[in-house]
């Protein structure tokens, strides 16, 4: 019960306040460690001790709270900030009234989901962005933290979203060494959650084409779901000079970047509503 009213919450509510966000506290600490960070033993130590000082007491908290007759309740409070799709989806569909508004409206809009540099790219770039966005964040905002908390419980979802925080943050490539450790852990709690959001999203007569596409950008997990939003709407997407993904499509219009979000909705709650019902039958 305590997924489906954490669903219930995220569809209705959207996210807490940012003062006592979990994520926004796992912020902090990787902000006020980062400065401390010299190489990759380094990093892995500062990584290592920001996921005991939020797992562990999200491992109290369930041991504590799951024998209770009403502990699912406040588990289920706990657990919604862990995960976000509501916002995911509003965030992307501002982007096309953003670029109804002109281009560069679009491009800081854009700027809000991606990491990349977004100040040349042209409108067509800017959906293709927003979507692939979209499709990853399904996977890491969404069925990673459900998954590990139907796994490991409400320790497994604070522990994902504090890597995939870290990665966030510390990550990027031109960090090198300092933030290799952060990238590496990422890459690994995401394996599973990014394979399963692709096959789950792509129709399974394109799972060969899948495969392939998936193989061409650079993260091993990123691909996934990304391939599979780009053959489920027949679009191409691209990152320039990087990779393109199912390029002979066309690019993105704004019917699919509404019918991408449309999708992901869909396919985001009744997917957590199936994992929610799932648990209450096992256990």
């Amino acid at each position: 019960m305590s997924l489906l009213l954490a669903l219930l919450l995220d569809a209705l509510l959207g996210e807490p306040p940012a003062r006592g966000h979990p994520v926004v506290l796992m912020g902090r600490y990787l902000a006020w460690a980062w400065p401390r960070v010299r190489g990759f033993w380094s990093g892995a130590l500062y990584w290592g001790l920001g996921a005991l000082l939020f797992t562990l007491p999200a491992l109290l908290l369930d041991l504590l709270l799951r024998p209770l007759g009403l502990g699912w309740l406040l588990l289920g409070l706990l657990l919604k900030p862990l995960f976000s799709l509501r916002m995911l989806l509003l965030e992307v569909l501002e982007v096309e009234r953003a670029l109804g508004k002109g281009l560069e409206a679009g491009r800081r809009q854009v700027a809000r989901l991606v990491s990349r540099p977004t100040g040349g790219l042209s409108e067509e770039e800017v959906r293709e962005a927003a979507l692939e966005s979209l499709a990853e964040n399904l996977s890491d905002s969404l069925l990673a933290p459900l998954l590990y908390y139907a796994l490991l419980g409400l320790a497994g979802a604070a522990l994902y979203r504090y890597a995939n925080t870290a990665d966030a943050m510390w990550g990027y490539p031109e960090h090198g060494e300092r933030g290799a450790f952060a990238a590496r852990a990422d890459d690994l709690l995401n394996l599973l959650p990014a394979r399963l959001a692709g096959f789950l999203l792509c129709p399974p007569r394109l799972w060969p084409r899948l495969l392939q596409e998936a193989r061409k950008t650079p993260s091993p997990n990123a691909g996934f779901p990304m391939g599979a939003m780009a053959l489920r709407l027949g679009v191409r997407l691209r990152k320039p000079g990087v990779y393109a993904l199912n390029p002979t499509a066309p690019s993105p219009t704004p019917a699919h970047l509404r019918r991408g979000v449309w999708l992901a909705g869909a396919w985001g709650y009744g997917l957590g509503l199936a994992l929610g019902i799932l648990l209450e039958v096992v256990g």
